[in-house]
Protein backbone atom coordinates (compact mmCIF):
# COMPACT_ATOMS: atom_id res chain seq x y z
CA UNK A 1 0.00 0.00 0.00
CA UNK A 2 1.62 3.30 -1.31
CA UNK A 3 1.09 6.88 0.84
CA UNK A 4 -1.66 7.55 -1.37
CA UNK A 5 -3.60 4.74 -1.10
CA UNK A 6 -3.15 4.47 2.73
CA UNK A 7 -4.07 8.33 2.93
CA UNK A 8 -7.20 7.67 1.33
CA UNK A 9 -7.89 4.70 4.29
CA UNK A 10 -11.04 5.81 6.20
CA UNK A 11 -11.53 3.80 10.41
CA UNK A 12 -14.90 2.73 10.13
CA UNK A 13 -17.26 4.12 12.53
CA UNK A 14 -18.00 0.65 14.30
CA UNK A 15 -14.30 0.70 15.12
CA UNK A 16 -14.23 4.05 16.61
CA UNK A 17 -17.23 3.04 18.47
CA UNK A 18 -15.31 0.10 20.05
CA UNK A 19 -12.48 1.93 20.84
CA UNK A 20 -14.40 4.11 22.65
CA UNK A 21 -16.81 1.51 24.30
CA UNK A 22 -13.22 -0.25 25.79
CA UNK A 23 -11.82 3.10 27.27
CA UNK A 24 -14.94 4.21 29.08
CA UNK A 25 -15.41 0.51 30.29
CA UNK A 26 -11.98 0.24 31.50
CA UNK A 27 -12.53 3.99 33.20
CA UNK A 28 -15.84 2.49 35.12
CA UNK A 29 -14.22 -0.94 36.17
CA UNK A 30 -11.02 0.69 37.43
CA UNK A 31 -12.84 3.41 39.39
CA UNK A 32 -11.83 6.37 37.17
CA UNK A 33 -15.10 7.45 36.48
CA UNK A 34 -16.62 7.42 40.00
CA UNK A 35 -20.49 5.81 40.75
CA UNK A 36 -22.26 9.07 40.05
CA UNK A 37 -21.01 10.64 37.71
CA UNK A 38 -22.91 12.07 34.45
CA UNK A 39 -20.74 11.42 30.97
CA UNK A 40 -21.60 14.08 27.99
CA UNK A 41 -21.67 13.12 24.57
CA UNK A 42 -19.89 16.34 23.55
CA UNK A 43 -17.23 16.67 26.52
CA UNK A 44 -16.59 12.34 25.58
CA UNK A 45 -16.29 13.33 21.90
CA UNK A 46 -14.28 16.18 22.69
CA UNK A 47 -11.92 14.10 24.50
CA UNK A 48 -11.00 11.22 22.12
CA UNK A 49 -11.07 13.12 19.19
CA UNK A 50 -14.03 11.97 17.45
CA UNK A 51 -17.72 13.13 16.51
CA UNK A 52 -20.89 12.22 18.75
CA UNK A 53 -21.95 9.24 16.70
CA UNK A 54 -19.32 6.48 17.85
CA UNK A 55 -19.75 8.19 21.35
CA UNK A 56 -23.53 7.87 21.24
CA UNK A 57 -23.19 3.89 20.19
CA UNK A 58 -20.51 3.54 22.91
CA UNK A 59 -23.14 4.63 25.69
CA UNK A 60 -25.65 2.81 24.48
CA UNK A 61 -23.91 -0.32 24.78
CA UNK A 62 -22.45 0.19 27.82
CA UNK A 63 -25.98 1.05 29.02
CA UNK A 64 -26.99 -2.28 27.44
CA UNK A 65 -24.30 -4.26 29.31
CA UNK A 66 -25.42 -2.87 33.20
CA UNK A 67 -22.25 -0.68 33.32
CA UNK A 68 -24.37 2.81 32.19
CA UNK A 69 -27.44 4.36 33.71
CA UNK A 70 -29.12 5.91 31.34
CA UNK A 71 -31.94 9.01 32.44
CA UNK A 72 -34.88 10.07 30.22
CA UNK A 73 -34.44 14.16 30.06
CA UNK A 74 -30.94 13.97 32.52
CA UNK A 75 -28.60 12.12 30.52
CA UNK A 76 -26.52 8.77 31.12
CA UNK A 77 -24.80 8.07 34.51
CA UNK A 78 -22.46 5.30 36.18
CA UNK A 79 -24.78 3.65 38.27
CA UNK A 80 -24.46 4.33 42.15
CA UNK A 81 -25.06 0.65 43.36
CA UNK A 82 -26.78 0.17 46.68
CA UNK A 83 -26.17 -2.82 49.01
CA UNK A 84 -29.14 -4.54 47.55
CA UNK A 85 -27.86 -4.77 44.01
CA UNK A 86 -24.92 -5.78 44.73
CA UNK A 87 -26.58 -8.44 46.85
CA UNK A 88 -29.07 -9.28 43.42
CA UNK A 89 -26.16 -9.67 41.25
CA UNK A 90 -24.56 -12.43 43.36
CA UNK A 91 -27.88 -13.85 43.61
CA UNK A 92 -28.16 -14.29 39.79
CA UNK A 93 -24.24 -14.71 39.44
CA UNK A 94 -24.77 -18.26 41.84
CA UNK A 95 -27.95 -19.40 39.93
CA UNK A 96 -26.54 -19.12 36.89
CA UNK A 97 -23.13 -20.64 37.60
CA UNK A 98 -24.88 -23.58 39.52
CA UNK A 99 -26.74 -24.28 36.63
CA UNK A 100 -23.31 -24.54 34.54
CA UNK A 101 -21.62 -26.55 37.20
CA UNK A 102 -25.13 -28.93 37.54
CA UNK A 103 -24.71 -29.17 32.97
CA UNK A 104 -20.98 -29.76 33.13
CA UNK A 105 -21.02 -32.55 35.50
CA UNK A 106 -24.08 -34.05 34.57
CA UNK A 107 -22.81 -34.14 30.73
CA UNK A 108 -19.56 -35.90 31.48
CA UNK A 109 -17.31 -33.02 30.35
CA UNK A 110 -15.76 -31.81 33.64
CA UNK A 111 -12.16 -33.19 32.23
CA UNK A 112 -12.08 -30.58 29.74
CA UNK A 113 -13.72 -27.89 31.89
CA UNK A 114 -11.18 -28.65 34.48
CA UNK A 115 -8.27 -28.32 32.30
CA UNK A 116 -9.48 -24.49 31.36
CA UNK A 117 -10.47 -23.79 34.91
CA UNK A 118 -6.80 -25.84 36.96
CA UNK A 119 -4.79 -23.28 34.04
CA UNK A 120 -6.59 -20.26 35.63
CA UNK A 121 -6.17 -21.29 38.92
CA UNK A 122 -2.64 -21.68 38.54
CA UNK A 123 -2.42 -18.33 37.16
CA UNK A 124 -4.43 -16.57 40.59
CA UNK A 125 -1.83 -18.42 42.30
CA UNK A 126 1.15 -16.78 40.66
CA UNK A 127 -0.11 -13.77 41.02
CA UNK A 128 -0.90 -14.21 44.47
CA UNK A 129 2.48 -15.10 45.02
CA UNK A 130 3.65 -11.79 43.41
CA UNK A 131 1.18 -9.47 45.55
CA UNK A 132 -0.02 -8.72 42.00
CA UNK A 133 -4.09 -8.19 43.56
CA UNK A 134 -4.96 -6.60 40.12
CA UNK A 135 -4.23 -9.77 37.87
CA UNK A 136 -5.88 -12.13 40.51
CA UNK A 137 -8.87 -10.08 40.41
CA UNK A 138 -9.03 -10.23 36.21
CA UNK A 139 -8.13 -13.90 36.11
CA UNK A 140 -10.83 -14.72 38.40
CA UNK A 141 -13.43 -13.10 36.65
CA UNK A 142 -11.85 -14.98 33.66
CA UNK A 143 -12.37 -18.31 36.08
CA UNK A 144 -16.14 -18.21 35.85
CA UNK A 145 -16.47 -16.92 32.37
CA UNK A 146 -15.02 -19.92 31.69
CA UNK A 147 -16.81 -21.83 33.89
CA UNK A 148 -19.99 -20.63 32.33
CA UNK A 149 -18.67 -21.37 28.65
CA UNK A 150 -17.53 -24.95 29.42
CA UNK A 151 -21.56 -25.61 29.95
CA UNK A 152 -21.82 -25.23 26.26
CA UNK A 153 -25.09 -23.23 26.62
CA UNK A 154 -25.37 -19.91 24.40
CA UNK A 155 -28.40 -18.47 26.79
CA UNK A 156 -26.33 -19.12 29.91
CA UNK A 157 -23.46 -17.48 28.63
CA UNK A 158 -25.66 -14.42 26.91
CA UNK A 159 -27.41 -14.13 30.29
CA UNK A 160 -23.93 -14.51 32.56
CA UNK A 161 -22.40 -11.53 29.88
CA UNK A 162 -24.58 -9.04 31.00
CA UNK A 163 -24.05 -10.14 34.79
CA UNK A 164 -20.44 -10.16 34.52
CA UNK A 165 -19.94 -6.59 33.51
CA UNK A 166 -21.93 -5.96 36.13
CA UNK A 167 -19.75 -7.55 38.60
CA UNK A 168 -17.21 -5.58 37.20
CA UNK A 169 -18.92 -2.59 37.95
CA UNK A 170 -19.52 -4.03 42.10
CA UNK A 171 -15.26 -4.91 42.18
CA UNK A 172 -14.45 -1.54 41.01
CA UNK A 173 -15.00 -0.52 44.78
CA UNK A 174 -12.42 -3.13 45.66
CA UNK A 175 -8.46 -2.40 46.60
CA UNK A 176 -5.65 -4.51 47.83
CA UNK A 177 -6.61 -4.32 50.92
CA UNK A 178 -10.31 -6.13 50.57
CA UNK A 179 -7.90 -9.36 49.07
CA UNK A 180 -9.27 -12.12 51.04
CA UNK A 181 -6.61 -15.38 52.34
CA UNK A 182 -9.03 -17.84 50.65
CA UNK A 183 -10.43 -16.46 47.47
CA UNK A 184 -7.84 -18.24 45.17
CA UNK A 185 -8.01 -21.70 47.15
CA UNK A 186 -11.90 -21.58 47.03
CA UNK A 187 -11.39 -21.71 43.17
CA UNK A 188 -8.99 -24.77 43.12
CA UNK A 189 -11.68 -26.28 45.68
CA UNK A 190 -14.59 -25.84 42.91
CA UNK A 191 -12.60 -27.08 40.14
CA UNK A 192 -11.34 -29.95 42.29
CA UNK A 193 -15.30 -30.95 43.39
CA UNK A 194 -16.42 -30.28 39.74
CA UNK A 195 -13.50 -32.83 38.60
CA UNK A 196 -14.67 -35.64 41.15
CA UNK A 197 -17.97 -35.06 40.50
CA UNK A 198 -19.17 -33.93 43.45
CA UNK A 199 -22.08 -32.13 42.05
CA UNK A 200 -23.33 -30.56 46.06
CA UNK A 201 -19.82 -30.06 47.15
CA UNK A 202 -19.01 -27.59 44.24
CA UNK A 203 -22.01 -25.67 44.50
CA UNK A 204 -21.61 -25.39 48.30
CA UNK A 205 -17.92 -23.68 48.03
CA UNK A 206 -19.63 -21.56 45.38
CA UNK A 207 -22.09 -20.38 47.69
CA UNK A 208 -19.72 -19.96 50.29
CA UNK A 209 -17.38 -17.31 47.47
CA UNK A 210 -20.24 -15.73 46.74
CA UNK A 211 -21.52 -15.14 50.04
CA UNK A 212 -17.83 -14.14 51.37
CA UNK A 213 -17.66 -11.88 47.89
CA UNK A 214 -21.07 -9.84 49.27
CA UNK A 215 -19.84 -9.71 52.36
CA UNK A 216 -16.23 -7.54 51.55
CA UNK A 217 -17.98 -5.61 48.56
CA UNK A 218 -20.32 -4.33 51.34
CA UNK A 219 -18.12 -3.35 54.12
CA UNK A 220 -16.09 -1.27 51.44
CA UNK A 221 -18.72 0.14 49.78
CA UNK A 222 -19.98 1.66 53.27
CA UNK A 223 -16.59 3.35 53.41
CA UNK A 224 -16.26 5.05 50.06
CA UNK A 225 -16.47 8.55 50.14
CA UNK A 226 -19.18 9.90 47.74
CA UNK A 227 -16.72 12.05 45.95
CA UNK A 228 -17.22 13.78 42.74
CA UNK A 229 -16.19 11.68 39.78
CA UNK A 230 -13.09 12.69 37.72
CA UNK A 231 -14.04 14.79 34.21
CA UNK A 232 -14.04 13.81 30.81
CA UNK A 233 -10.73 15.30 29.86
CA UNK A 234 -9.28 12.68 32.41
CA UNK A 235 -10.12 10.08 30.22
CA UNK A 236 -7.98 10.10 26.82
Amino acid sequence: MNAETASAVTIPRATFASIVTERLRASIVNGSLKPGSQLSEVELATSFGVSRGPVREALQRLVQEGLLHSEPHRGVFVPVLTDEDVLDVYVAREALESAAIRSIISSGTTAVASESLDRLVTLMEKAESAGDWETVGNVDLEFHVALVDASGSPRLKRMFGTVISETRLCLGVLTADDARDDLVEEHRLISDAMKAGETEQALAVLKKHFDDAVVTLMRRQASVDAAPGKGVEELS
